[in-house]
């Protein structure tokens, strides 16, 4: 997290407005090799509040659904070695199923922007500046991404944004001091862009008017095989770590920061993703499978590759590029076939997997941890990529 002057103006131009009235397009026609964005209804809330789809697409067979609704990444499609392009995000097809009672009770977050803290709290409280702040307890006796009615789960003001070549999705929302606990009223942009070169890029900006604790990131699950095509067992992934933050039995990092060396948590050269998963180390028995922050191996600030994914019968490779200091890998352990995905198929155990960029679990309660606090006049600054190939 950098932090950074407040925001004083856009970094890019907005597109041409859309109506709310009619689905609408940025940019051009389909099939021309140039970007574009379109926007049709996606349903409405129980309370009539309307929620939009966009879809950004560079032209080159990448294309990139996101939802007003917790700005849900609901599906995106990139092309495998023979350049057709597949859906490669795990979500639902109607706004029902992110809405729906199995949802709420799996709670898996598929694609959302999860706020104001990703990951876990330990014990639901931190104290900041002398002052203790508490926060739903809705992970056993920890708070998990932002509470029980986190970024996820709150509408966002979307608007087309467009640069040299790019398209892209500025999503704003106000969040006022208090809400779930946190101290602060919190403004936060975050953009989605899709580029060329077939990456997604995902801009996080926050300012705050009181001290606070922010951790954003983005939650999809990938499966480079195709959505609903069986496990991710097969995929090979990299990280770029060579140290992790070992958890304690509700999964809150016990503050030591471990060598991945000589364990099945060891990712710096490729593994198949399932080859050690049942192996009966005591971390992997507590996650039911891979649910570990990783310390990225960084010289310095700015832009890193963090991991890289392979899938060996697509051809598809996926490169995660980040200024965070760690990354979050999940293996998908605790989907339980109680969902349908969005392409008729139930998802189960280790069908998806997550790489999620960040600051580390509970670093409000580990002051070894690097400070998530951010301060008035601060600007809560941080950039992730996914960058999509094939061979």
């Amino acid at each position: 997290m950098r932090f950074l002057p407040p925001l004083a103006g856009a970094a890019v131009l907005a597109a041409a407005l859309l109506t709310a009235s009619t689905p609408a397009t940025a940019g051009a026609p389909p099939g021309t090799g140039r970007p574009q964005i379109t926007r049709e209804p996606f349903g409405a809330l129980a309370d009539g509040t309307r929620i939009d789809r966009y879809t950004l697409s560079n032209g080159r067979g990448m294309r990139v659904r996101v939802l007003t609704y917790g700005g849900i990444v609901q599906s995106l499609d990139v092309p495998d070695r023979t350049g057709r392009p597949g859906n490669v995000a795990l979500g639902f097809g109607s706004l029902s199923g992110y809405l729906s009672d199995a949802y709420a009770k799996a709670n898996p977050y598929f694609g959302a922007i999860i706020g104001r803290y990703g990951n876990r709290i330990g014990g639901a409280r931190f104290t900041l500046d002398g002052r203790e702040y508490r926060l739903p307890a809705n992970d056993g006796p920890n708070s998990l991404h932002g509470g029980a009615e986190g970024f996820d789960k709150r509408v966002w003001q979307a608007e087309p944004v467009q640069g040299d070549g790019t398209v892209g999705l500025r999503l704003t929302r106000t969040s006022p001091s208090g809400e779930e606990g946190y101290p602060g009223t919190l403004k936060t942009t975050v953009t989605y862009t899709v580029t060329p070169r077939d990456e997604l890029r995902i801009g996080y900006r926050a300012t705050t008017d009181e001290p606070t604790v922010v951790n954003l990131t983005n939650h999809t699950y990938f499966n480079l095989a195709g959505e609903g095509s069986g496990d991710v067992y097969g995929h090979r992934l990299q990280i770029d770590a060579s140290r992790y933050t070992p958890v304690d039995s509700t999964l809150i990092p016990t503050g030591e920061v471990a060598a991945v060396r000589g364990t099945p948590l060891d990712f710096t050269r490729p593994q198949a993703i399932g080859d050690r998963i049942r192996e009966g180390h005591p971390q992997l028995l507590i996650g039911q499978g891979y649910d570990h922050n990783y310390v990225l191996d960084r010289g310095g600030p700015g832009l890193i590759r963090a991991a890289r994914v392979t899938e060996p019968r697509s051809g598809r490779v996926m490169d995660v590029l980040t200024t965070e200091p760690g990354l979050q890998f999940y293996s998908g352990n605790f989907l339980a076939g109680t969902l349908i995905g969005t392409s008729g198929k139930a998802y189960r155990q280790g069908d998806g997997f997550c790489l999620e960029t960040q600051h580390f679990p509970d670093s409000p309660n580990k002051p070894g941890f690097p400070s998530t606090t951010l301060r008035p006049g601060q600007a809560y600054d941080t950039t992730t990529v996914y960058a999509f190939s094939a061979r």
